[in-house]
């Protein structure tokens, strides 16, 4: 019976480069690129296809900063497949980064410099703002809107007699610090990106506790150090020139510089070939790269406190009810 994959933020970046390696190990498999923006979304595809022409991709509109994209989304999904495998959580956003640059030049050249490229601790910080729904834009992308497409999907991940899995993008820059139980949505901080990402991070944990037992396994990873279109947006062009070729120095000893979306998917990938039996729902499994280029991943346990993870769970939840009777009431 073939797999049903569905990949967010699947047009460039870890996204497509996932999507890639899931074609290259499996063809017969349902492959569903689920982006914001439809146009890159098609162009994506196509270049899957030039590739693997027998494959099968889909495309479906998603903006999951968006509730109602998120809900109309989750219906056309709903319509077009029966049950659905793999539902891996990748998109994303860092807005408005702003970097110390004292502080970046002054780790440049420290013993701390394979720590600051690989946390971001102490060098950066985001300016979010209210999406249409009001919500905070960060956390609503990177956290409620995945966890509000999982809830939608919920009959088609969470069947008798059939086993389904949650793969969540986080990062290492997902730290306990940035995050408080009291402001999920992160509306007093400067660090929503880390915030956002420990949170998804704890609710893997508490979907695990939640979900298990209905067939439902949660696992998130960390693709390491990876170029892609958000991290180039972090510093002036000039500067990644500048630092590039430093970059791939330090690479030779440190594993977690995967710097390519395809190295930075291995463990996305790893996670496809893995029973959730086998797996640890504590760990955060890591994308790494050797000096000589060779690719594995490695299960690193995560700084967790499982009452936070539920306290977490609930605070969701209610919220979903809040923007369901919201919506209720305005229609």
């Amino acid at each position: 019976m073939e797999k049903v994959v569905i990949v967010t933020g699947a047009n460039s970046g870890i996204g497509l480069a996932l999507c890639e390696r899931l074609l290259n190990e499996d063809i017969q498999l349902r492959l569903c690129l689920a982006c914001r923006n439809t146009q890159r979304a098609k162009a994506a595809r196509s270049a899957l296809l030039a590739s693997h022409s027998k494959a099968r991709v889909d495309l479906v509109q998603l903006d999951v900063g968006s509730v109602e994209s998120v809900f109309r989304a989750a219906q056309e999904l709903k319509a077009r497949y029966k049950r659905i495998d793999f539902l891996y959580l990748n998109a994303g956003i860092m807005p408005n980064p702003q970097v110390d640059v004292n502080a970046f030049f002054k780790g440049l050249f420290s013993r701390n410099v394979i720590n600051m490229f690989a946390t971001a601790e102490g060098l950066l910080t985001q300016q979010d703002q209210l999406n249409s729904d009001g919500l905070q834009e960060v956390f609503a992308t990177n956290l409620f809107g995945h966890f509000l497409l999982i809830r939608e999907l919920e009959p088609l991940l969470c069947q008798a007699g059939h086993t389904s899995r949650l793969v969540w993008t986080s990062s290492s820059n997902a730290r306990r610090t940035a995050f408080s139980i009291e402001d999920i949505q992160h509306k007093s901080g400067t660090e929503p990106y880390s915030s956002s990402k420990y949170a998804s991070d704890m609710l893997s944990v508490a979907l695990n506790r939640h979900k298990n037992s209905q067939g439902l396994f949660s696992s998130v990873i960390c693709p390491g150090l990876v170029m892609t279109n958000l991290t180039f947006g972090i510093l002036p062009s000039f500067f990644w020139t500048l630092i590039m070729p430093i970059m791939w120095l330090i690479r030779i000893f440190t594993n977690t510089f995967t710097l390519t979306p395809y190295n930075g998917a291995g463990s996305l990938h790893w996670l496809f070939l893995q029973t959730p039996e086998s797996l640890d729902p504590r760990a955060k499994y890591h994308s790494l790269t050797s000096g000589f280029g060779e690719n594995y991943t490695q299960p690193r346990q995560m700084d967790i406190d499982d009452n936070m993870c539920d306290m977490l769970y609930e605070k969701l939840l209610q919220l979903e009810k809040d923007i369901r009777r919201r919506l209720a009431d305005s229609n």
